[in-house]
């Protein structure tokens, strides 16, 4: 793997393609339609400089994917990826570019219904460049609530400018500071980011849009690097896939979960906690986050769980990556091994909750048998191409799996699921509200 930092370069396909230069640094080529994303491409030191005839090859079959995938809606099979995806031959008889043309433009700018809840804990200067992003989209929020989830207050400062709504809660867990958001949020439409993340001008434009669909309960959205400066942030975003890669829309409902119910539904496909909204009324349905879930409990997974609920009331979530984000990954291997063994005992945890509250068998199977298959194979496949750090990676996730198995020997934690609903959100006796 190499050490030299890999740039970031968008190019906007309607402007016509463009050669890419070599200046002795891999790049990342983000590839759009106007507003409109349409793929990435991976670049080596070693195929720059790439010109802009191949640029144009490259891209072409991601243009007729995307076009043919704004026409007609997409439902996700039993890995997360459409059940019938397009290509080329089914998208000659479109107008490609007449149709990237008619489905790029933004939506008129109007956020009002919508609430944006930021949690945050001890990141104030990441904190700071969320709210500067959350400042300059096209259509201001109706509301902004920051929830403060460190013991001493850390964000109190950062979070001093107008329309910002302050909250504090200093018990920890990121479940427990999102249930306190909701409480303060005022609008029908309840959007959730993170604190390392930045939003896309259009952010808040496109989530209000993509609730125009009244069927839809719930929606993500894409999850881009904001840099690729450290072997690190490569290895995560471009070796194990990042948050999300998808690049045109896919909806997920309960005949997903029906057909994935005997190996453990993988609902984490659905998108990233760090770019999610949902409408009000599910929670009122559904409660709130489950509080025994996500980071300062388990590990993660409470947003992937309440997906899983979403979908088993019959609901549909929807993955739309019009909505941008741009997130910092961890820097440094020991920060990623961090993040990687959290991430799956957060995911064991919330399989067993899936399975607690629904007896749905297929989630234990996954922990005990697709998991294991699934470290022996990247294992092997790590060996062969002599990676270590892919090793050293993957030995956390294990560790991070012996971890989750523990929720399987915690009758009362795991009492707490079955045949209920998690606690309705509400905030935490001890928080402070302050509205700049």
């Amino acid at each position: 793997m190499t050490n030299a930092p890999w740039r970031i370069l968008d190019i906007d396909l309607a402007e016509g393609p463009r050669d890419v230069a070599a200046d002795g640094s891999p790049h990342l080529l983000v590839l759009w339609w106007r507003s409109l994303p349409i793929g990435t491409l991976a670049l080596a030191r070693s195929e720059l400089p790439f010109s802009a005839a191949q640029l144009a090859d490259a891209a072409a079959p991601m243009l007729a994917d995307q076009a043919l995938a704004r026409t007609t809606a997409r439902y996700a099979g039993e890995d997360g990826a459409p059940q019938e995806p397009a290509g080329l031959d089914a998208a000659m008889s479109l107008d490609v570019l007449g149709q990237l043309d008619a489905v790029a433009p933004a939506p008129p700018p109007c956020a009002d219904r919508l609430s944006v809840i930021v949690c945050t804990r001890d990141r104030p200067q990441q904190l700071a460049a969320c709210l500067d992003s959350l400042a300059t989209q096209a259509a201001l929020p109706g509301q902004v609530v920051v929830v403060d989830n460190s013991g001493g207050g850390s964000a109190r400062e950062i979070c001093a400018r107008p329309g910002v709504t302050y909250l504090h809660e200093p018990a920890p867990g990121l479940s427990r500071a999102r249930n306190a958001g909701l409480a303060a949020a005022r609008g029908d439409l309840l959007a959730f980011t993170d604190d390392d993340v930045e939003l896309a001008p259009s952010w808040t434009q496109e989530v209000v849009r993509a609730f125009d669909d009244v069927s839809v309960d719930a929606v993500t959205g894409l999850v881009l690097p904001a840099r690729l400066d450290t072997p690190a942030q490569r290895a995560f975003e471009i070796d194990l896939g990042g948050f999300t890669s998808r690049h045109f829309p896919i909806r997920f409902d309960s005949r997903f979960l029906e057909v994935t119910r005997h190996m453990g539904p993988q609902v984490w496909r659905i998108g990233a906690g760090a770019n999610m909204a949902f409408r009000r009324s599910v929670f009122a349905r559904l409660g709130g986050f489950d509080e025994r879930l996500g980071a300062g409990a388990s590990g993660c997974s409470e947003d992937s769980e309440f997906w899983y609920r979403i979908l088993a009331a019959g609901g549909v979530c929807l993955y739309e990556p019009r909505a941008v984000v741009r997130h910092h990954h961890r820097s440094d291997w020991q920060g990623l091994r961090r993040q990687l063994r959290a991430y799956m005992a957060g995911h064991v945890a919330a399989l067993v909750a899936q399975a607690d509250r629904y007896g749905h068998r297929g989630n234990i199977r996954r922990i005990f048998r697709q998991l294991p298959v699934y470290f022996a194979r990247k294992a092997m496949q790590a060996v062969q191409n002599l990676q270590g750090w892919r090793l050293r990676l993957l030995w956390a996730e294990v560790v991070g799996w012996a971890i989750g198995l523990t929720y399987l020997l915690r009758p009362r934690w795991r009492r707490i699921g079955r045949g209920s609903r998690s606690r309705s959100a509400s905030p935490a006796a001890t928080a402070e509200v302050r509205h700049a």
